[in-house]
Formats: C-alpha cells, structure tokens, sequence
C-alpha cells in the first residue's frame, strides 16, 4: 500500500508545471494563438520543441514568407528579441503582439525550454 502511494505521489508531482509562472504567463499572453501540444496548430504554429528549430518548418502552420524564408533558429537569445519586437527582428511577419518586459519573456522561454527537456 505504501509503494502504491508513493507511486502516485510521484506521477502528482511530475504533472505540477516545472515553471509555474511561465506556463500562466504562456497561457495569458500566448495561448490564444499558440499550443505547446506537437500538431496542434492555432493561428500560430504550435511551440512544442522550438527551441533549436528552425522558424516556419512546422507542417501544416501558415507562415508568413518574411518568417519562412528568414534562416532563424530558435534559441533563446533571438526569441527574446523576436517577443520583444517581432517585426524589427523579421519585418514583414505576421505576428503582432510583443511582450515588453523581459522578465516575462524569460519566464515564457524558460517555460517552454522546460517543455523540451520534459519530452
């Protein structure tokens, strides 16, 4: 009985989001037009496993051409400045909302970095 609880125990502790903040500031700010789930695709591409690939190479994603053809890989440097600004970083995309403040674009990053490691 007593392994039986520790057992779930620990699958309730794995479910808790390793980035508590991040995952509601994602939520808030991104997900409405975004998913974190591979193949679920919004008005945006989904975000599962951004980091390190290649902008506009999600199947099935509309892109705008200035991003499909823009060469970026996604690390966490030109994410910070593509969610501070969009269209400095890719002139001609066609995503408008941008997020000010940097400790909210790091606590993001650092919630979908913690999304790649999970998987």
């Amino acid at each position: 009985m007593l392994v039986f609880s520790l057992s779930l125990a620990g699958q309730c502790l794995a479910q808790e989001p390793v980035n508590p903040e991040g995952e509601r500031l994602f939520r808030t700010r991104c997900g409405t037009c975004h998913s974190v789930n591979s193949g679920e695709n919004r008005m945006g591409p989904h975000l599962s496993g951004l980091l390190g690939r290649s902008a506009g190479t999600i199947e099935g994603a509309r892109y705008s051409k200035a991003l499909g053809g823009s060469g970026i890989v996604w690390d966490e440097e030109r994410l910070q400045a593509f969610l501070a600004n969009p269209r400095q970083v890719v002139p001609g995309t066609t995503m408008t909302a941008s997020i000010r403040d940097e400790a909210q674009r790091s606590a993001i990053i650092a919630y979908l970095r913690s999304l790649s490691a999970a998987n």
